[in-house]
């Protein structure tokens, strides 16, 4: 697909700019689909810089880096999955009219050989991308230090840059300490990596002299900064007034993720939650308006606005990006398949003394009372979920929907899954051969705590999660509770759930 133009680019006297920004997507094309309302897709994204395009401002997408792998390095057999990924990640940023982009470590998985073949226009650190920008000019500068970036911006100054982004290659704390630095000559500076991969839940913005701003990671917001032009160039600064707007948007905010925890709690009444669903989709629509809408600027003052747009399940995607993804999830499970019968490993064998994955049965021939509960609970659909959405081949997803997944003794092969699939008794009370051999409550977890189970629902995969109000859920006679019992909800006689 060729770039789409970027509208008024040409027009000298537009009387502002719009400049998009992503960094630290770390190899998302889109959210997993775990949970309901999940935020992210490079396809919402897309939709968002062709639709500012079709006003007459000049509109630049930049990207920030640290966008094309999760990881520095890879085990061989994610290879073939994480080199598709990276590819249409950056087809995308191709459709979307990619001005420039910085690279950064989790660009570099694969070699800088790799990266470079993808044929993304880039901005290497240290140096300067000169971008027009209608009447002005907008200069991109890239850096991995502080020293680095004042020398990268006084040279931005001195070949006519009006407004310059900066990108740092550093967590929101150090872009905070690096903005202070003398001789500094930013307008705006983006941390461009968060510290760690679950360290980026929040879209954050720090504002000092120089504002500092750090998105959501895993594509999940964009940075949106508006430029308005007085009639003579001079220095932007950041306008004033916005207060009112920011305390509406965040109060929006608090109120959604209010409504998303609700929405997810189990067992949740149907109609209860399409009400709570319509009321979160009216919501999102008033928050997508106040951060898109024009804001107010002064004729006389070259003026700037920083502002997020949170890529919410609800907005429209760009179907030409759609197109990508879903090309992509129809090749890369085939690939995973082929790779894994051709170049697969099974798993090590238990060190000696520790339990090897034997899979439920054997667990059945004593605990035959505790599987009514455990059928009709999500656990039991796990694998059945990822077939429904055609990703049971996908590498980032089998791993929480079958059981042992590279564990010693477990499954380490795509084509052998058979016989472990779905949350089994051993995803919880752990490897169960020596149990199975001579039961003892010593080699067994007979009560597994909520440590067991953020390994699958952490912030990413299951951002609602609360021990105390899920555990119940897969409880039931004989199963953590006593046969007779007739726990609240009946859970065991619950509906099949639908697909996340």
């Amino acid at each position: 697909h060729p770039p789409e133009p970027e509208a008024g680019v040409s027009a000298t006297s537009a009387p502002g700019a719009i400049l998009f920004v992503s960094a630290d997507t770390r190899g998302y094309l889109g959210p997993c689909g775990c949970s309901e309302n999940m935020r992210g897709g490079i396809a919402r994204a897309a939709f968002q810089v062709r639709e500012a395009r079709q006003g007459t401002l000049p509109v630049l997408y930049v990207d920030g880096g640290n966008s094309l792998f999760g990881e520095t390095t890879l085990k061989p057999g994610q290879v073939p999955q994480e080199e598709l990924k990276a590819k249409a990640l950056a087809d995308a940023m191709r459709l979307m009219g990619l001005a420039v982009r910085a690279t950064g470590p989790l660009d570099d998985t694969r070699g800088a050989d790799f990266r470079q073949g993808l044929g993304l226009p880039e901005v290497a650190d240290g140096a300067v991308k000169l971008l027009p920008a209608g009447s002005r000019k907008v200069a991109v500068v890239a850096a991995d230090s502080p020293a680095q970036f004042v020398a990268a911006s006084a040279r931005a100054r001195a070949e006519g840059a009006d407004f310059v982004l900066g990108l740092l290659d550093a967590p929101l704390e150090e872009a905070q300490k690096a903005a202070e630095t003398p001789g500094l000559s930013v307008d705006v500076l983006v941390a461009t990596r968060s510290a760690t991969e679950m360290s980026g839940e929040q879209n954050r913005l720090v504002k000092a002299s120089v504002p500092v701003v750090a998105p959501q990671s895993k594509g999940r917001s964009l940075v949106r900064v508006d430029l308005s032009y007085a009639p003579k160039p001079g220095r932007f600064t950041l306008q004033k007034g916005q207060a009112d707007l920011e305390r509406e948007v965040a109060a929006l905010e608090q109120r959604t993720a209010l409504l998303d925890k609700e929405i997810n709690l189990p067992g949740i009444d149907p109609k209860l939650k399409a009400l709570k669903q319509a009321k979160r989709d009216e919501l999102v629509a008033r928050r997508q308006a106040l951060v898109t809408a024009p804001p107010a600027s002064s004729p006389d003052v070259n003026g700037f606005t920083v502002r997020f747009v949170p890529l919410e399940s609800g907005l429209p995607s760009s179907p030409d990006a759609q197109a990508l993804v879903a090309r992509y999830d129809a090749e890369v499970g085939k690939l995973n398949l082929a790779w894994a019968k051709e170049h697969g490993q099974d798993c090590p064998v238990p060190a000696k003394g520790q339990s090897a994955f034997v899979g439920n049965e054997p667990c059945r021939s004593c605990h035959e009372e505790s599987f009514p509960v455990w059928e009709k609970s999500k656990h039991h659909h796990a694998w059945e979920t990822l077939e429904e959405v055609g990703k049971q081949h996908h590498l980032n997803c089998v791993g929480c929907h079958v059981t042992g997944w590279e564990q010693p003794g477990g499954v380490c092969r795509l084509d052998k899954v058979a016989g472990r699939e779905d949350v089994g008794c051993e995803s919880c009370h752990g490897p169960g051969s020596a149990h199975s051999d001579e039961p003892s409550a010593d080699n067994i977890i007979a009560s597994p705590g909520e440590a067991v189970c953020v390994t699958c629902h952490n912030p990413e995969n299951s951002p609602h999660f609360d021990f105390a109000t899920y555990l119940p859920r897969i409880l039931g006679p004989g199963h953590g509770k006593p046969v007779d019992a007739q726990p609240p909800g009946k859970p065991a006689d619950a509906p099949k759930p639908a697909k996340p």
